[in-house]
C-alpha cells in the first residue's frame, strides 16, 4: 500500500472523548474548541461554572458536542469522580489536555509560601492527578493521548516567576517520565511550551512590558491562543502517534 501524501492519517478526532482542563477561558477554551470542532466529543472542566457556560455555549453553537464537569484540579477525589463520570457516560477517554493553571507572579525574596504553594498545587499536582486518573482507562483501552500545557518559562525561567517556572518544568519532567511509563500501552504523552500567547494573563503585564517583550521575539509578535490550540490537536492526533516523551515549543522563536 502507497504511503504517500494522499494516505496521510489527518487530525480528524471523530469518535474520541477529550478532557481538557482549564477551559473555561483563555488557552483551555481555545484548545476545546478546536478539538469539538475536530470532531471530538469535549469534557470541559474548570472551577469556574460560569466561565464553562460560556465555552459550553460557544462549542455548541459551532455545532460541536461538549459537556461540562466543575472541578477542583487539586482534590483527588473530585478528579477521579471527574474521569469516572467520562468513561461511564461516554464510553473511554482517549484525550486528556491538562491545561488548568495560575500565576503568583513575585520576586523570590518576597514571594509568599501561600503563592508557591497555590501555584505548584495547580500546574503540576493537578497536572499529576489528572494523568494518573486518565492513565487507568487508557491503559486499559491500550490507546490514550496526553498533552500537558507548560510553559517556556519551564525551558529558560523568568524573573519573578520562581513558582511558576518550578511547576512548568516540573510538568516537563513528568512529560517525559510518564511517556516512559505508558508508551508500552500505546499512550503517548507529549507538553506544549507556549511562549508569550495573547491572553488575559500577558495582557495583565501591561502595554510597556509586552512591547519590550515583543522585540525579544523573533516573529515579532504575541502568539494566538489558535497557535497553541492547532498544535495541541496535532498532538492528539493520530498523525503524532509516533511522538512521544517531546515538548513542542510555541514561542515564536523566543527560545532559539
Amino acid at each position: 500500500m502507497s504511503s504517500g501524501p494522499e494516505n496521510r492519517i489527518s487530525t480528524d478526532l471523530t469518535g474520541k472523548v477529550a478532557i481538557v482542563t482549564g477551559s473555561g477561558r483563555g488557552l483551555g477554551r481555545a484548545i476545546a474548541e478546536t478539538l469539538a470542532a475536530a470532531g471530538a466529543r469535549l469534557v470541559c472542566v474548570d472551577i469556574n461554572t460560569e466561565s464553562l457556560a460560556e465555552t459550553l455555549e460557544r462549542i455548541q453553537a459551532a455545532g460541536g458536542n461538549a459537556e461540562t464537569l466543575a472541578c477542583d484540579v487539586t482534590e483527588p477525589e473530585q478528579v477521579s469522580q471527574v474521569v469516572d463520570q467520562v468513561v461511564d457516560r461516554c464510553g473511554g477517554l482517549h484525550i486528556l489536555v491538562n491545561n488548568a493553571g495560575i500565576t503568583r507572579d513575585a520576586l523570590i525574596m518576597r514571594m509568599k509560601d501561600d503563592q508557591w504553594d497555590a501555584v505548584l498545587a495547580i500546574n503540576l499536582k493537578g497536572t499529576f492527578l489528572f494523568t494518573r486518573a486518565a492513565a487507568r482507562p487508557m491503559i486499559k483501552a491500550r490507546h490514550g493521548r496526553i498533552i500537558n500545557v507548560a510553559s517556556v518559562s519551564g525551558l529558560m525561567g523568568n524573573p519573578g516567576q520562581a513558582n511558576y517556572s518550578a511547576s512548568k518544568a516540573g510538568v516537563i519532567g513528568l512529560t517525559r517520565t510518564v511517556a516512559r511509563e505508558l508508551a508500552g500501552r500505546n499512550v503517548t504523552v507529549n507538553a506544549v511550551a507556549p511562549g508569550f500567547i495573547a491572553t488575559e494573563m500577558t495582557a495583565a503585564l501591561g502595554d510597556e512590558i509586552l512591547t519590550q517583550v515583543k522585540q525579544q521575539i523573533p516573529l515579532g509578535r504575541l502568539g494566538d491562543p489558535q497557535d497553541v490550540a492547532d498544535a495541541v490537536l496535532f498532538l492528539a492526533s493520530e498523525a503524532a502517534a509516533f511522538i512521544t516523551g517531546h515538548v513542542l515549543t510555541i514561542d515564536g522563536g523566543l527560545t532559539v
